[in-house]
């Protein structure tokens, strides 16, 4: 089994995790694959080669990177937590040799998640948590026009918009008064970033909703789909958002309800 690996290089104590990783895999009979960059930071003589599930090392934001390469290559990923929150980088450090001997000997199950889509103009992104709208001028609200279903809804003057996976949910969408929603539901959360608007809860929508978010005003915007840039919205673009064709999976060692990671991540116990 090929492991590929994304790894946090901007901490050292990541870094040093990443190398044992390395050795744990090759005495547990796996093989560690790398990008460049991997390989520059973590061992120059891994080799290349497609990767049968992705490993993230470090916290939430590598997890995100990761997605996107599990979902380039259509495989399983999970991570090890060596960030701050880590809601999905669920696997402990110290866990290290039996996760990996459970990987080898195939001791594990794969849950789905939806992914989420957005287009802008001839551009087109995937990702695992949100697709965020949000004003480019700090000091200037912006106005978006958004239709459900082919449907007018509501103009919102508001900093920005969000639109979540229920795994996106504990993300900027919470940051944003947004509620958290179990992983294992398939919903699209709307949820406006500080609204100027009478109406500025978040709206749940089925999975298989298409939202239009169409800026006003000669006021621009930008959008991006899990942190990473999409593009610039001028007054009359259109960013449309839906659920992605396919899922993502997540790889898990043990079962653990989505009420007791929310406990034990925001350490509610």
């Amino acid at each position: 089994m090929n492991i590929g690996l994304v790894v946090h290089d901007g901490r050292p104590e990541v870094v040093a995790f990443a190398r044992d990783l390395l050795a744990a895999a090759e005495d547990s009979g796996l093989k560690v694959v790398g990008e460049d960059r991997v390989r520059e930071v973590i061992d120059p003589s891994l080799a290349e080669g497609e990767p049968d599930v992705v490993v993230a090392v470090g916290g939430d934001g590598t997890m995100l990177a990761a997605a996107q390469e599990a979902l380039a290559h259509n495989v399983p990923l999970f991570g090890f937590n060596l960030g701050t929150i880590g809601f999905l980088t669920e696997v402990e450090p110290d866990m290290l040799a039996g996760v990996l001997e459970d990987l080898a000997a195939g001791n594990y199950t794969t849950e789905s998640r939806m992914a989420i889509m957005a287009t802008l103009g001839g551009a087109e992104a995937r990702g695992l948590n949100d697709v965020v709208v949000e004003k480019i001028d700090t000091l200037r609200l912006i106005h978006l026009e958004v239709e459900i279903d082919g449907e007018a809804f509501l103009t919102y003057r508001a900093d920005g918009m969000i639109v979540s996976t229920p795994t996106g949910s504990t993300a900027y969408n919470f940051s944003a008064g947004g509620p958290l929603v179990d992983h294992s539901i398939s919903a699209l959360l709307m949820t406006p970033v500080a609204s100027h608007s009478l109406f500025s809860r978040t709206i749940v929508l089925p999975a298989e909703s298409v939202i239009r978010v169409t800026v006003r005003r000669e006021r621009p915007a930008r959008a991006s789909v899990d942190k990473v840039r999409l593009g610039e919205a001028g007054e009359g673009d259109v960013v449309e958002i839906r659920r992605a064709p396919e899922p993502i999976r997540f790889i898990r060692f043990s079962e653990r309800s989505f009420a007791r990671a929310v406990t034990e991540k925001f350490e509610l116990d």
